[in-house]
């Protein structure tokens, strides 16, 4: 297959590099009125919203803080509220891509006429309009800080659902990898894992004859299996911590995605995992993807060679050997990176199992993948082979 036809439009202005929060001075509106959005308070403790508030200078600003990991619409309308009530008139979003994706929401519900939960029934094709919003990152992971994705929880409902626009690119994201020392060992993981499964979702599906955007993912996942272990071992390495933070920002700002085809079935299935379970994303998508390559490895089997030839420097005369090497390669940089893989790991059994079926069910999602050849049964057998 040729190339598709695409168009590419990216507005987000990036600012990289240590010291670098000091810019919001020129990035914000002199007059605006700030809501700072925050998660569950990390930021105060390791002085990073403190050097915000500095930045902000005499404007006038509050703090919204309690944005879950997995951001719920329930807390999210709470911000809404506020800001109705107390006319802000520009969100700062700090924190990772829990607080990115929620402030997302945040900005588009503000203003919307009707109930907001239609944001995310419709998936966010029905946004006309937000509040001006920026972000400080503290977490790479997500890709949010620089595209128009976010996802959103309802625990009511047990829904996890993904919205798109192109209302939601941020005016701005700060890039400081210094700002993202502090964190566990476990969320740095969970973040490589994340960035590396963004890559793969775009680049390991069917030959789209796509040279560019092939050697630019490439590139991106064997910078991830290179820097990963390095900033998991070494923290405060700013080196290998900002070729990690610009590769979580690069495998999910829409670029690789141009011209190709795309799959998502192990974010999908992830995302039921953890609304049901409450399993970190990055974990899940650890989970799935080893599997799901597996049971799909037929279709998928041009695109999985060339993986295990080019990333995994695999050559084997044999092509199932070599694609079996490949995915048990992939298996087991999630494992080096301290993430278990296997459902049982996480006590998850067959009952589980029918759990998550029923999910995918519920909310239609019977048909994934880039073939949209993954149905319930064929994802049964994806998590019947992640026991």
């Amino acid at each position: 297959m040729a190339i598709q036809n695409f168009e590419y439009c990216n507005p987000t202005r990036i600012v990289f590099g240590q010291d670098t929060i000091s810019h919001l001075d020129d990035l914000i509106p002199k007059d605006a009125y700030v809501l700072i959005t925050i998660g569950g308070g990390s930021v105060r403790r390791t002085g990073t919203l403190s050097e915000v508030e500095k930045a902000l200078g005499d404007r006038k600003f509050s703090v919204f803080e309690g944005i879950e990991a997995n951001p719920t619409y329930e807390t999210l309308m709470k911000a809404v509220e506020r800001i109705r009530q107390e006319k802000f008139t520009f969100i700062l979003g700090v924190g990772g891509g829990s607080v990115m994706d929620g402030t997302k929401f945040i900005a588009a519900a503000v203003h919307f006429n009707g109930d907001p939960w239609n944001i995310v029934l419709q998936k966010g094709s029905n946004i006309q309009s937000v509040i001006p919003f920026g972000f400080v990152l503290t977490l790479p992971a997500t890709g949010s800080e620089m595209n128009y994705y976010a996802v959103i929880s309802r625990k009511e409902t047990k829904d996890k659902i993904g919205i798109a626009s192109d209302f939601l690119y941020p005016i701005f994201s700060i890039l400081d990898p210094t700002k993202t020392y502090s964190l566990p060992s476990h969320q740095v993981a969970n973040g490589i894992a994340d960035a590396f499964v963004h890559v793969i979702e775009q680049y390991l599906t069917y030959p789209s004859h796509a040279d560019v955007q092939d050697r630019f993912s490439e590139s991106l996942l064997l910078t991830l299996i290179e820097e990963g272990p390095k900033t998991l071992a070494y923290p405060n390495d700013y080196t290998s911590r900002a070729n990690f933070v610009w590769a979580a920002t690069l495998a999910l700002n829409g670029l690789i995605a141009t011209g190709v085809a795309q799959d998502w079935a192990t974010h999908i299935i992830g995302h039921e995992m953890t609304v049901l379970y409450g399993i970190d994303h990055g974990r899940t998508l650890s989970i799935i993807l080893p599997s799901l390559l597996h049971i799909m490895r037929e279709s998928k089997k041009d695109k999985l060679l060339q993986y295990a030839h080019r990333i995994w420097n695999i050559h084997y005369d044999d092509q199932e050997k070599t694609i079996d090497e490949a995915i048990h390669r992939t298996r087991q940089f999630f494992e080096s990176l301290g993430i278990k893989t296997h459902l049982q790991d996480y006590n998850l059994d067959e009952k589980a199992i029918d759990e998550i079926i029923d999910q995918l069910h519920r909310h239609n999602l019977t048909a994934l993948g880039e073939r949209q050849n993954i149905t319930l049964e064929i994802s049964r057998k994806i998590l019947q082979a992640s026991l």
